[in-house]
């Protein structure tokens, strides 16, 4: 694992950070992230919303800080910035999601 740079966490804004993290879409897709260990491509997550409105989503979290995007192929995949997060605002995942294992 690589340590996380301090510059790259005083980047993130708790503002901006906690407004993505309002909205229950979004919470849910960053669930998903948490229990999956792993990143998810665009389409797998498991949602009924309409893929523009997931794009929406997605972008909104990226924006803030919370996900970055890797691009491979044709495909997104999704990484939460769990390390960052962390070291910006130790305990912030934990405390809005309790009942996801880190």
């Amino acid at each position: 694992m690589t340590p996380v740079s301090p510059q790259a966490a005083e980047r993130l804004d708790v503002t901006e950070v906690l407004r993505a993290l309002a909205d229950p879409v979004r919470l849910d897709l960053v669930r998903q992230l948490v229990q999956a260990e792993t990143a998810i491509s665009c389409g797998r997550f498991e949602t009924r919303i309409a893929k523009n409105t997931l794009s929406h989503h997605l972008r909104i979290l990226r924006e803030a800080g919370v996900i970055t995007t890797r691009r491979e192929g044709g495909q997104g995949f999704n990484v939460l910035r769990e390390e960052e997060l962390d070291t910006a605002f130790p305990g912030l995942l934990r405390a809005i999601l309790p009942e996801a294992r880190f």
